[in-house]
């Protein structure tokens, strides 16, 4: 979910810096480039971590920077289909639990929280089962499985995760706590 990615782009150093080109001002120039944009092949930049490589300038016809290669690491954000998160549960409503594991929020929708009926507390702000009793409510910690990915580059707010805790070894920690004690 989490990698640090070696990249290689090219970073316009404006005319007004031009006289103390390095590699900490190149370093920060990316970050207002890169970070919190989404790229199709290393995921959504969190944070340009360490400059590399700085080559030689580039003077275009027509503008006023000059363009200088860059080789860069980066901390970055890029779920995979299938994969096993904890997150928390930073909002409960009526259809589901939003999830926060990591820049974007997870849906996980009721139907994939648990085999019993859960209905909706809105006063609580938490999803309950008449059946056991058990509960999910915001800040509770969950274990889930990523089962669809929708990534908008464009628009990463609008990108969209889906999770799954109804598989063995998924669901509420609380929950798997009982579980394991109940079978030992």
């Amino acid at each position: 979910m989490f990698k640090k990615v070696r990249i290689i782009d090219t970073v316009e150093v404006p005319p007004d810096k031009l006289g103390d080109v390095n590699k900490d001002l190149v370093k920060v120039l990316l970050q207002d480039k890169l970070e919190g944009r989404v790229d199709k092949s290393v995921g959504s930049v969190i944070s340009v971590t360490k400059v590399h490589n700085l080559e030689e300038g580039v003077v275009l016809p027509g503008r006023p920077g000059v363009y200088y290669p860059t080789e860069f690491d980066a901390i970055t954000f890029d779920p995979s289909m299938q994969e096993v998160v904890d997150g928390t549960v930073v909002e409960v409503v009526e259809f589901g639990a939003f999830v926060g594991i990591g820049p974007i929020d997870g849906l996980l929708h009721v139907s994939q929280i648990s085999d019993e009926y859960l209905s909706f507390n809105g006063e609580n702000q938490q999803l309950n089962s008449n059946e056991s009793g058990k509960s999910i409510k915001v800040d509770d910690p969950v274990r889930t499985r990523i089962v669809t990915k929708s990534i908008d580059e464009r628009n990463p707010r609008e990108s969209k995760i889906g999770l799954t805790a109804k598989q063995p070894g998924l669901g509420k920690h609380g929950w798997l706590k009982d579980k394991r004690e109940a079978d030992n």
